[in-house]
């Protein structure tokens, strides 16, 4: 069994998944916009402002992905309408302190740090930020042997 973060954007998922294959060295294996599905029936009218919105991307890092879309514009929250990522935070395990750091100091730019990156009484290096693309990180560093 595998769990992948599926991430939820207002309309800037193409950018911060171009960000997030350069940063985590990943290829984006699938990207479609809502533009480009194929109608069906019953489903309703892509409204013109949502056509160049990424209805699905998909970024595949190694064995792991990372998944994301953009919501429709207008939409209720309840009907798939954007909130900012609430309860949740995405984890990456970087192998040192130096790889912990790079990833952290890049998210973090632009973004908001919750906690900076340093050593914890678990980790040689830990911190919490929210990038830019209001996606809550924490970069964790296993401990050493």
């Amino acid at each position: 069994m595998q769990f992948t973060p599926y991430l939820n954007f207002g309309g800037n998922c193409a950018e911060a998944f171009a960000f997030y294959a350069k940063l985590f060295k990943g290829t984006i294996a699938y990207q479609g916009t809502f533009g480009e599905m194929p109608a069906s029936e019953g489903m309703p009218l892509i409204p013109e402002s949502a056509k160049n919105r990424i209805m699905h991307v998909h970024l595949q890092i190694g064995d792991q992905a990372l998944m994301g879309s953009d919501a429709m514009p207008g939409a209720d929250a309840t009907c798939g309408g954007y909130q900012p990522a609430q309860g949740l935070w995405v984890s990456i395990h970087a192998a040192d302190v130096a790889e912990g750091q790079r990833l952290f100091d890049a998210l973090a730019q632009g973004g908001q740090t919750v906690m900076p990156f340093g050593a914890t009484f678990w980790s040689p290096g830990f911190g919490m930020t929210k990038d830019r693309f209001g996606t809550p990180w924490m970069v964790n560093v296993a401990e050493a042997a």
